[in-house]
């Protein structure tokens, strides 16, 4: 499986149980109003459509190279800061 694959595929996760603790702490509250009613349809006939793609090759790679880079010495020092805080209230308060 490629990096790319894997990465969505990780991300597809975490929003899928994201959402489900949201509906378990009760962030997220769904009441049904109506019924579902679905349209009489009457269809007759028809065809699908047929198509032909000539696409073109895609060769995805990597190459070695020299490249001059800068060489930076960083330093850390702690500073006092004012955070954003988030309240959020569940929807059945």
């Amino acid at each position: 499986m490629s990096s790319g694959a894997r990465s969505g595929l990780i991300i597809a996760v975490v929003a899928i149980v994201a959402i489900i603790a949201a509906f378990a702490f009760g962030l997220i509250d769904i009441n049904q109003t109506k019924e579902t009613k679905l349209p009489e349809v009457s269809v007759r006939g028809g065809q699908t459509p047929a198509f032909d793609v000539d696409t073109a090759k895609v060769d995805v790679g990597t190459t070695n190279t020299t490249v001059d880079l800068p060489k930076v010495d960083v330093g850390t020092t702690k500073e006092k800061v004012e955070l954003p805080t988030v309240d959020v209230k569940k929807t059945n308060e």
